[in-house]
């Protein structure tokens, strides 16, 4: 790289004035913001793509940028798998916006991207080292969120992009108007603006995706108003049309990863590969020393023994190139696969991360297919955090039992993954997580009222079987005979003792009564007559003596 670009990449500490720079303040990634300078996003000189990488590259070189950083911080050394990656787009996609980025402008300005390439002692590759031109405080910019650019592919962002402009300025805008903004850049039609059918398509899938909020015919003269949304409203829906196509560089979909897809056939141009660089290392118009490189491009075939090394490593030790360990599946059995190595994104590994010590015993194929369902129900809305969860409690579950534990490990765990691990339980709702809402943590309310209707179901049915019981009741069997029956004689009934005697007559007995002639009556006639006679007073007292113990007679 030339003295003049070393030094056009070196951090600007210019503070104010009309000379001054736009910094990007260093913050969290959910906080991240970047200027995006309006020259890159209007008119066809630059690709969709080069904006995303833009936006990508400038956050992670905001740390070194931005004022008072060290002089040692380092700017973006991302891989452009890594990238690919976070940006939801093919390597091949990344390496044509930077290809853009690296160029000067149409004007003779300087290029919004430099790429100093980097070479171990040994010859190896190293990743490269990128510095973003900030935006001068004298151009047109917009400072938009990172996870935008994250979010939607390249042409939605850049349409994105025109509809915030749109709306900062209170100019009103159709979809014709935002067609005639956006360009096709490669094949026949390169150069071109989109039709007007397109540009309704856009507005259709930002409005869908939650990033627009869309009033039709509800401005002047009829006209869609937009209101621009910084995240999302609401989860992006599970797409239900065809699987994307491979894309160079991963052996399968990096978009059903982190993102829709990138592809947009539906104005009839379909993908293309003739912009971009489809070799194993990164290419670039200067050399370190400053010399001019070698610019023809070698495109990927078999990893021969005659391949070089690659810049961008991405295989660890525990996942190597496909060629290693992985069989053809199309030729028979003869031979190994000698495509690309198998690339997970980030956000997978860190799904994966409760059953990391298993990876190792699963075939490239499973890990293939885990890594496309965890991106399938990422893409639909579902968080990493959810599925680490999900993963974490039912994997905790099965070790907790050893017999269970140790026929997942003969049925393969990255089956059980697939058939047990990841599948999400509970109702239709996509907040629901195993009967209850993820968000709040409280009981599902349509798990609830299933729940309850099949317990009245469950109800009624058995009160209907019971109803029929007792309405039909079963026929007895007929009785076995026994032996006759024996009837015993009625016993005697007791004696009733004397008459009892009229009021008159009571008072006079009672009255007269001594100890002798209640015992006397108690021995001839029994208590119950006793009493009727001489009363409970008079009575109860000879019942209780020792003498007497209480027994009668009659």
């Amino acid at each position: 790289m030339s003295a003049g670009l070393l030094a056009a990449a070196e951090p600007r500490r210019t503070r104010g004035g009309a000379g001054g720079v736009r910094f990007n303040r260093p913050r969290r990634r959910s906080e991240q913001t970047v200027w995006v300078p309006e020259s890159l996003y209007r008119g066809g000189e630059f690709c969709d793509e080069a904006v995303a990488v833009y936006v990508k590259v400038a956050a992670l070189d905001a740390r070194r940028s931005f004022p008072g950083a060290r002089r040692d911080q380092d700017p973006c050394t991302a891989r452009v798998t890594e990238l690919a990656a976070m940006l939801g787009m093919s390597p091949s996609a990344v390496e044509r916006g930077l290809t853009h980025l690296n160029r000067p402008g149409p004007d003779g300005t300087e290029p919004w991207v430099f790429t100093k390439q980097r070479t171990h002692r040994g010859g190896e590759g190293q990743s490269a080292k990128r510095y973003a031109r900030l935006v001068p405080r004298d151009q047109a910019a917009l400072e938009i969120p990172v996870r935008v650019a994250e979010a939607l592919s390249p042409r939605r962002l850049r349409a994105w992009l025109h509809l915030a402009r749109a709306t900062a300025k209170g100019l009103p805008v159709t979809a014709a108007e935002l067609a005639g903004e956006l360009f096709h850049h490669t094949g026949k039609s390169a150069g071109e603006p989109l039709s007007e059918k397109t540009g309704r398509r856009l507005l259709d899938d930002l409005q869908a995706a939650g990033w627009i909020t869309l009033d039709r015919r509800a401005g002047l003269r009829g006209r869609h108003t937009v209101t621009v949304n910084t995240s999302p409203l609401h989860p992006v829906p599970a797409p239900t049309g065809p699987a994307a196509p491979v894309e160079d560089g991963a052996l399968f979909p990096v978009s059903d990863l982190v993102g829709p897809s990138v592809t947009d056939n539906h104005d009839g141009v379909g993908p293309d590969d003739h912009d971009g660089s489809l070799a194993t290392e990164e290419d670039s118009s200067l050399t370190p020393d400053g010399r001019a490189g070698n610019l023809s491009i070698r495109r990927r075939r078999d990893a021969g023994s005659y391949r070089t090394a690659p810049v961008d490593n991405v295989a660890g030790p525990t996942f190597q190139g496909a060629g290693h360990s992985e069989k053809r599946s199309n030729n028979s059995g003869g031979g190994t696969y000698r495509g690309p190595g198998l690339q997970l994104s980030p956000r997978v590994w860190q799904v994966l991360e409760p059953v990391r010590h298993e990876l190792e015993s699963i075939s490239p194929y499973v890990l293939r297919r885990i890594g496309q369902e965890i991106g399938r129900q990422l893409s639909a809305g579902t968080g990493t955090e959810r599925l680490t969860a999900r993963l974490t409690a039912r994997y905790s579950r099965l070790t907790a039992h050893g017999p269970a534990a140790e026929h997942a490990h003969r049925g393969d765990v990255g089956r059980w993954i697939l058939g047990a691990g990841l599948v999400r339980h509970g109702c239709r709702l996509p907040s629901c997580e195993s009967g209850t809402t993820w968000s709040t943590g409280e009981r599902c309310h349509l798990c609830a009222n299933i729940a309850a209707t099949a317990q009245e179901i469950a109800a009624e049915e058995a009160a209907g079987a019971q109803r029929r019981a007792v309405a039909e009741p079963r026929p007895e069997p007929p009785a076995r005979p026994g032996p006759p029956v024996r009837w015993l004689p009625w016993p005697p009934p007791p004696e009733p003792g004397p008459e009892p005697p009229v009021p008159d007559e009571r008072e006079q007995l009672r009255a007269a009564a001594t100890p002798e002639a209640v015992r006397q009556a108690l021995l001839e006639h029994g208590a119950p007559a006793a009493i009727r006679l001489y009363g409970r007073a008079l009575v109860l007292p000879h019942l209780i003596d020792p003498e007497h113990d209480g027994r009668t007679t009659g």
